[in-house]
């Protein structure tokens, strides 16, 4: 196929990462973004073996591993007993896998800075408001109906609520869920925690309480942690005019351990209220628009795969251009590769998400009690880790990947 004009809508981890790969292709690329600055959204999250391959096809493993962190286990436990109801190791899979907590300007910086050096075009300020297709070719409207792009090639990374979605034909309505979290970065040098896991509490499914410790946002500062709270969306007025002495008198009973991290929140102002939704476009394409990450697949971030998912999507789509004879077949492509796998993880995540977070305190029994008897009697430790993993089906075979070589690439970034 010959290169491309392409357009990419949004800066975020997607976006960035497909403009990447297809530069790099020979293709002509430019990002649209709709704030004056690009910027990371978000506090933390957890790179899985499945996006540290892509960044590491990329050429920025070195670079993310210096600011992040090695997980080597998610642990939860019931908060007034002590009862360890979620213990997921990723050495229950062979080869060394592991997980790295980063804190999302961390992974923004990073895939942000390589655009930069490559001299990939980046249009701020732009709103975009629909597609359309005229003569073979995608033509672009602001809010205010003005032309802002021509492309052959059109690819949407703008995120769960995405507008070129909505005013498409392919996708259904987007389904606000119930459920979020308040979300803070604090400093966590010299206070006690596990710094190789993520650790939650738990009350039932109606509290749920984290620690993750991401690593540097920037090299020069010192370490962090992601601290996030769940609740639901509709009682987040109710909990802030309560005030934030209750909130957090709240969390030290539950877990006294935090006392130190809630000590450094002063303000409402730090703490930031994560809602999430799900949505698929089926296809994820239209004509002459192709939707990647949370415009094509949004779903609860329980299984932690929203990044890494995206990451995925980036490298399918470059993959499934270079080797197809026409843009309609590459899409054809790129949703056939994706299918099973972002399938798979969206009924997952479904299944699992009321055991973390719901008012049924049946499902936390049965998670407190049989699932997590049953979660240490193999092959349950090792189908869990490749859940988390994002391995439970291939994800790297059709989206021309090769997984990492995990114990190589440990001893290269020590």
């Amino acid at each position: 196929m010959k290169p491309l004009d392409i357009g990419i809508a949004g800066a975020g981890p997607a976006g960035l990462a497909a403009a990447l790969f297809l530069a790099r292709a020979g293709h002509r690329v430019e990002i649209i973004e709709r704030f004056e600055q690009p910027s990371p959204v978000g506090s933390g999250l957890l790179m899985q073996p499945t996006g540290l391959t892509v960044l590491d096809a990329l050429g920025l493993s070195s670079t993310i591993h210096g600011l992040g962190n090695r997980i080597e286990r998610l642990h939860g436990a019931d908060a007034r007993s002590g009862r360890t109801v979620l213990d997921v190791r990723y050495d229950a899979l062979a080869g060394g896998r592991y997980g790295l907590a980063v804190h999302r300007a961390a992974l923004f910086t990073t895939l942000h800075d390589a655009v930069v050096a490559e001299r990939i075009v980046v249009r701020t300020g732009i709103s975009l408001a629909k597609a359309e297709t005229r003569q073979a070719r995608t033509v672009l409207h602001d809010v205010d109906g003005e032309i802002v792009g021509d492309y052959d090639l059109m690819v949407d990374a703008t995120g769960a609520r995405s507008q070129l979605v909505a005013a498409s034909v392919v996708a259904p309505a987007i389904r606000e869920l119930p459920w979020g979290a308040f979300w803070a970065t604090l400093d966590c040098d010299g206070i006690d925690h596990d710094p190789r896991a993520l650790t939650q509490r738990y009350d039932a499914a109606k509290v749920m309480i984290g620690v993750l410790p991401v690593g540097r946002a920037h090299p020069a500062e010192g370490r962090k942690v992601a601290f996030f709270w769940s609740l639901k969306i509709a009682d987040a007025d109710a909990v802030r005019q309560a005030g934030l002495a209750r909130w957090k008198a709240g969390i030290a009973d539950y877990w006294p351990e935090t006392t130190p991290f809630l000590d450094q929140i002063a303000d409402w102002d730090q703490l930031t209220l994560a809602r999430y939704a799900h949505r698929t476009a089926l296809p994820p394409h239209a004509d002459g628009i192709v939707f990647i990450g949370d415009s094509a697949h949004s779903t609860s971030p329980q299984l932690g795969q929203g990044a890494n998912m995206a990451l995925l999507d980036a490298a399918a789509l470059a993959h499934a251009l270079s080797s197809a004879g026409s843009v309609e077949e590459a899409l054809a492509a790129y949703a056939a590769a994706r299918r099973n796998h972002v399938r798979l993880f969206q009924l997952l995540s479904y299944v699992f998400t009321p055991f973390y977070q719901s008012d049924s305190r049946a499902i936390a029994w049965l998670r407190d009690r049989l699932v997590a008897t049953v979660a240490k009697i193999p092959p349950a430790p090792q189908l869990l880790a490749s859940i988390v993993s994002g391995t439970l089906a291939d994800p790297f075979a059709r989206a021309g990947l090769q997984e990492c070589r995990w114990l190589e690439a440990a001893l290269r970034e020590a």
